[in-house]
């Protein structure tokens, strides 16, 4: 009974000496409460019973989501900013030693580590220069860290939240300068057009033969497009020609018909020219124009002249005169004068 009682206590005492430490796990063993300097690595790790107790520490990287905090910028804009930090042990004795929670001393430090970083910060920093402030997240974190035993291998600014006010006022100057310069690359492109087009113009004024080999392929490319409609430029080259070669000189004398008479071969206003109708025209019937006169008649007293009249036409403004009458049996008759 006694042997039985003893074998059972060398197994209790066994099994409780007898540890197991992972591959990403290193032991330390404190013997009544002392810390020894050895450290048990992976594999099997024998304790002295009611002696040893051993704290393992685990060597991965560990990830530590940073919650969201809220801070103005120097630019007095008020932003929530969240991020990662991923680091891992590097000494287990110091962990184990010298900080009580290592893990939530992190979290603390990289909260208030965020929190001055937005406060130093600007706003286009925060969304445009992330690399920088994160290494200088980093370095605030790494500082404390080295005497804990711990090393921050990354820190990750994820999300930056902005206002609504402000995301309507960026989106309203990121389209002004999306038009600013698009406006930019346009005025740009008519300059350089514009330069390309005097270069072609000067060889084009150099060759005149050039303008007519555009003008042919100008013809082809509409042709090509299977058009009803065919334009052709007309060439300016040719009016100018024509502008050249137009006299400047007063224009050539009409006939002798259509000029007006000179002051001492205008007759009586009432006369009929030779060759019109007779009445202008308003009357209904067709009247029968006057002869053509061959000779110009002889030139009576006043600067009147005579010229033989229709036989039946009233002498003077179409009213009949019978007591008047010339030589020879002729009636004398006048118009009055178109306007």
């Amino acid at each position: 009974m006694v042997l039985l009682i003893l074998g059972l206590v060398v197994l209790v005492g066994a099994a409780t000496s007898v540890r197991v430490v992972q591959q990403f796990e290193r032991g330390v063993v404190f013997r009544f409460g002392r810390l020894q300097p050895q450290t048990r690595g992976p594999g099997l790790a024998v304790l002295a019973p009611l002696a040893d107790r051993m704290h393992k520490v685990n060597m991965q990287v560990i990830t530590l989501p940073i919650p969201a905090q809220d801070g103005i910028t120097s630019d007095n804009v008020t932003v929530r900013v969240d991020a990662v930090v991923y680091y891992r042990v590097v000494d287990p004795v110091r962990v184990a030693v010298d900080v009580q929670d290592y893990g939530s001393a992190i979290l603390q430090v990289a909260q208030a580590s965020l929190r001055s970083i937005i406060g130093k910060s600007e706003l286009d920093d925060l969304l445009s220069n992330r690399e920088r402030l994160n290494q200088g997240l980093e370095l605030m974190l790494d500082n404390p860290a080295v005497g804990w035993g711990v090393h921050i291998d990354r820190v990750e600014i994820k999300d930056v939240v902005l206002p609504e006010s402000m995301k309507r006022s960026m989106s309203r100057q990121a389209e002004a300068e999306r038009e600013r310069r698009s406006r930019v690359i346009t005025a740009d492109g008519e300059l350089q057009a514009s330069q390309q087009l005097a270069k072609a113009a000067e060889v084009m004024t150099s060759h005149p033969a050039a303008l007519q080999l555009r003008l042919l392929q100008t013809v082809v490319e509409v042709a090509a497009e299977k058009n009803s409609t065919l334009v052709l430029p007309f060439p300016v080259e040719l009016l100018r020609f024509l502008e050249r070669s137009t006299p400047s000189g007063p224009p050539p004398a009409q006939d002798d018909e259509r000029a007006p008479a000179r002051d001492d071969q205008r007759g009586d206003p009432g006369e009929i020219a030779a060759g019109e109708p007779v009445g202008g025209g308003d009357d209904e019937e067709d009247r029968p124009l006057h002869p053509p006169v061959d000779e110009e008649p002889e030139q009576r007293d006043g600067g009147e002249r005579d010229r033989p009249a229709e036989a039946g036409l009233p002498a003077d403004g179409g009213e009949h005169d019978e007591g008047d009458q010339h030589q020879g049996g002729e009636h004398r008759f006048s118009l009055p004068g178109r306007a």
